[in-house]
């Protein structure tokens, strides 16, 4: 399957459905390999869906999704995706750092459980079972479950909501390091400020895409002074249409 050169996921005229309601309108976009792109809009608007779709575990009406050179959803693409969904989905009764060795061992990841740890601002709480930890810390149980298996794609669905601002900051410092390192980092969030951390972005209402592009260029094309008014200009002339 050929996607655009450097890309590591390919959308093209994707149509989901959920029931009745059609919840993504023809939406095409091109992730680049080895950046952090951010998927950015309001809740409700559809990015969940396209996660779930690049992810492989969405039925979609019509299109196509590829995913670092197949098609979403092939069995050879589950050892190579990290996902984190908004809710975490981890094992309440087991311990942080026996979740972790779980995961690690369907990944062959075991020996990065203690880098994993310290990245995620949970070294002191491995031996806790899950389910004594706040909300935020069960988040990042997840993040540092799809973590340690190294794979070249995350998809990370809200993973920075309801963490405080240094450890927000550190994070955003981590996805930079691992697309540093070659990863592809996808990355969804309803709050505007964490646009500008991005490499690029795609700017979903509604589920139509009004931008893929980066952030500099969108500021640009719009004229806006930031990134919020940016995507309130262009969400503005898709309902002038």
């Amino acid at each position: 399957m050929a996607d655009p050169a450097g890309a590591a996921v390919a959308v093209d005229d994707l149509v989901v459905f959920r029931g009745r309601r059609q919840v993504l309108f023809d939406v095409s976009c091109a992730v680049p390999a080895g950046q952090v792109t951010g998927l950015l809009g309001p809740s409700g608007g559809g990015k969940t869906t396209l996660l779930r779709s690049i992810v492989g575990v969405q039925a979609i009406r019509s299109g196509r999704v590829g995913v670092l050179g197949l098609p979403a959803g092939d069995p050879a693409l589950r050892a190579r995706i990290g996902y984190v969904t908004q809710a975490p989905s981890v094992y309440a009764d087991l311990s942080v750092r026996d979740n972790l060795r779980y995961f690690a061992a369907l990944t062959s990841g075991t020996d990065r459980i203690p880098d994993v740890l310290a990245a995620v601002g949970l070294a002191d709480r491995a031996a806790d079972r899950v389910d004594q930890l706040s909300g935020g810390q069960r988040a990042r149980v997840s993040l540092a479950c799809a973590l340690v298996g190294e794979p070249p794609l995350l998809v990370l669905d809200e993973p920075t909501v309801g963490l405080d601002p240094v450890l927000r900051r550190d994070l955003w410092q981590l996805f930079h390091q691992l697309a540093a390192g070659g990863a592809t980092l996808i990355v969804s969030s309803h709050v505007m400020d964490e646009a500008a951390r991005c490499d690029r972005l795609l700017l979903l209402r509604e589920g139509r895409l009004y931008a893929d592009d980066t952030p500099a260029a969108i500021l640009r094309q719009t004229g806006a002074p930031d990134l919020e008014e940016a995507f309130l200009r262009l969400a503005s002339e898709q309902v002038a249409r």
